[in-house]
């Protein structure tokens, strides 16, 4: 018997997702891609299903017009567009979010949305605030591309419910879940520089309300490579091992999830070759300074949840959570001669409350407390007589919030949040925060947000790449606690063209700044005063985006984001250094043959923008240029896997000398943080997924 089933039928039997969003919002509001066809068995006894019609595919970014924010929902299908080995890698075909080297020697990286810094923008791990302090840096690399299920990432302010620190937005990362069927994945992977990767990832059932998964990492270089032949290799040489063991237990009204992480790793970069061997030489001979220039990092980092949820009433989505991590964070640092090392505890807890009160009106409430504990030995010079410098850094901040949603049958939406905390550094915090979209028809969605948000600096756990140059290390004391409002707006909708569909947005931004800690680097070549700005500091931040599928089973996607980022350091008004003005993004996607093969290939044309001041030094230009870089890759899907071989940075273009003064690290002149563009040229891929259901 051949039973055919419509795209709607179809999508009936998948909306059905497992419990992860914050408790009491609608699945829309943080939806993400199923972990599995939740049939009923009993309902199609007897029924042979031999062919299923699918009319229309879900595009992997969406959307996400049943929430009042102005949320894009990146799915697995997004994520397997490129290799995606871990966080740091999956924004290559996203146009609102920027993944930057922060310099050109420790492989450290950091966020841009909105034109600003990562550091404004909450990272979340299944609703939790984490990568946050000494984590930062390197964070992008702590999480596998195949562990994750989907990534959301909202704009502006965002709900008060995680806190008081999204200032710019957030980006939370869902993992695979251990409730889905049993389930077995496999990935590898291999690029002709010499890093090699595997991953793999197990659940298991014990019965229909318990289960476990393991998820397994490692990764490791076996060559270092230097494309200018200025000393130093291009990206540092890393191995790393992660594990995760998590549980779930999902009652009809108690539900526990949990786990337990742990993540090892060691990066090391620096001088390399015939370089190194000179310096060595010359070590051996007695003349001083010689010893090759080496940058070592060891990181040890421990990482444990714990999400209970009661639900009272299911009709009214009556329930009590309790959510509480807590995190170990162990990193020593070495650059040259130079120390840094953290050690970085963090606890957090969550107590809250929801309900909804008839088909429009849910409220939520909640108690929170963050407790974060610094303990640093660092020394900001080469001089290694000198005894490292020992600070201990803490804040304990406690607070609670309520929100309230009306929601008129999903057309008109008000979210409106109020939190209060108190910091043991800086006091009492007010952060209101006001959503709403009205979804008018299919071709229009509106939204606009408007919001406050808090970031306490810690001056060197934020910014200890700095470490990789000669630039001496400024702190002004007691740095006040960063502070911003931000608003924004925009509309999304469907255009039908025909037989075609053309999905389009457009939304404007500004950040404004009431305090701000600054990394000054125009104050001179040899100084890096990290420190409050004395004047304005801003972001106008304007994106429009539109998509088409050309053909069938082609789509085209094209967008244009334009960045006004200002910050005055006491000497007027400037354009932020190191920041693009502009990005154009096109994306070319091409699934033929049932979806057998996958073709897909992003460029990006990355806009011009201004170095930090030179000085009298002129060892920069004062401008860089725009640059393009081109990303492509090519699947064969297989019934339980599939191949892939792929390309990044195809264009091979390339910073010529990302490094200043590389020929004498160990003099003043010496400056790794100078970096725009990548800083290594075309590199070349393949890999493997094994998915056994």
């Amino acid at each position: 018997m051949i039973r055919t089933i419509t795209a709607l039928s179809f999508i009936s039997l998948i909306t059905s997702a497992a419990w992860s969003a914050p408790l009491g919002e609608s699945p829309a509001a943080h939806s993400e891609v199923p972990d599995s066809l939740n049939w009923d068995d009993a309902d199609y006894e007897g029924t042979d299903l031999d062919e299923i019609v699918i009319i229309q595919k879900n595009s992997g970014i969406r959307k996400l017009r049943g929430s009042a924010f102005n949320t894009e929902l990146m799915t697995s299908a997004e994520l397997t567009r490129a290799a995606c080995c871990n966080l740091g890698e999956s924004f290559s075909t996203n146009p609102s979010v920027d993944v930057s080297y922060s310099d050109a020697a420790t492989g450290a990286r950091q966020i841009k949305l909105l034109g600003l810094p990562g550091t404004y923008v909450q990272m979340l791990t299944e609703n939790i605030p984490n990568l946050r302090g000494a984590s930062a840096p390197y964070g992008l690399g702590y999480i596998p591309g195949p562990w994750m299920q989907s990534i959301q990432v909202s704009k502006g302010a965002s709900s008060v419910k995680n806190g008081y620190e999204s200032v710019t937005g957030q980006i939370n990362v869902e993992f695979l879940k251990p409730q889905t069927e049993d389930n077995l994945l496999l990935n590898g992977y291999a690029d002709h520089q010499g890093r090699v990767e595997a991953n793999a990832v197990g659940n298991l059932h014990f019965n229909p309300k318990l289960s476990s998964a393991l998820l397994l990492h490692g990764e490791h270089n076996f060559s270092s490579h230097d494309s200018n032949d200025d000393g130093f290799a291009d990206s540092p040489k890393v191995s790393q091992f992660a594990a995760l063991n998590r549980w779930a237990y999902m009652g009809d009204n108690y539900i526990v999830q949990g786990g337990l992480k742990y993540l090892g790793e060691k990066r090391q970069s620096g001088q390399l070759g015939s370089h190194a061997h000179h310096a060595a030489a010359a070590q051996n001979a007695g003349e001083a300074g010689a010893t090759p220039y080496i940058i070592d990092t060891h990181t040890d980092r421990l990482e444990a949840f714990l999400k209970n949820a009661y639900i009272f009433d299911h009709e009214s989505n009556s329930n009590l959570a309790l959510i509480l991590s807590g995190t170990f964070h162990d990193q020593k640092s070495d650059y040259g001669r130079k120390i840094y090392d953290v050690i970085q505890r963090t606890l957090y807890g969550q107590l809250m409350y929801e309900r909804d009160f008839g088909s429009m009106h849910s409220i939520s409430a909640g108690l929170s407390l963050n407790i974060d504990d610094y303990r640093q030995h660092y020394r900001l010079t080469h001089n290694a007589a000198l005894t490292p410098t020992r600070l201990d850094e803490n804040e304990t901040v406690a607070g609670g919030y309520v929100q309230y949603t009306f929601n008129y049958d999903s057309h008109l939406m008000v979210m409106g949040g109020l939190r209060y905390d108190h910091s043991s550094r800086y006091g009492s915090m007010f952060t209101p925060r006001l959503h709403a979209r009205w979804n008018i028809a299919d071709w229009l969605s509106l939204h606009a947000s408007a919001g406050k948000g808090y970031r306490t600096p810690y001056a060197l756990a934020d910014n200890n790449y700095l470490l990789a140059s000669s630039r001496e290390i400024v702190v002004s004391p007691s740095l006040k606690q960063e502070e911003a409002w931000n608003f924004g707006g925009g509309g999304s909708g469907d255009l039908h063209l025909g037989e075609r569909k053309l999905i389009w947005s457009a939304e404007y931004y500004y950040t404004d700044f009431r305090h701000q800690t600054v990394v000054d680097l125009d104050y001179s070549p040899q100084m890096a005063i990290i420190r409050e700005i004395g004047g304005k500091s801003y972001s106008h931040s304007v994106q429009v985006e539109a998509g088409i599928d050309i053909i069938a089973d082609m789509t085209f996607t094209a967008a244009y984001r334009f960045n006004d980022v200002k910050v005055d350091y006491g000497r007027g008004v400037v354009e932020k250094p190191l920041t693009s003005k502009s990005k154009g993004l096109f994306s070319l996607s091409y699934a033929p043959m049932m979806g057998l093969w996958q073709f897909d290939a992003t460029l990006a044309i990355n806009g011009g923008g201004r170095m930090p001041d030179p000085g009298d030094t002129a060892a920069w230009q004062k401008r860089y240029k725009a640059y393009p870089t081109l990303n492509a890759q090519a699947t064969r899907n297989f019934r339980h896997w599939s191949i892939y071989i792929g390309g990044e940075n195809l264009t091979n273009y390339r910073q010529k000398h990302p490094i200043i003064g590389a020929a004498d690290p160990w003099g003043p002149g010496f400056d790794s943080t100078m970096v725009y563009a990548p800083v290594h040229g075309a590199m070349v891929y393949v890999g493997f997924r094994y998915n056994l259901k």
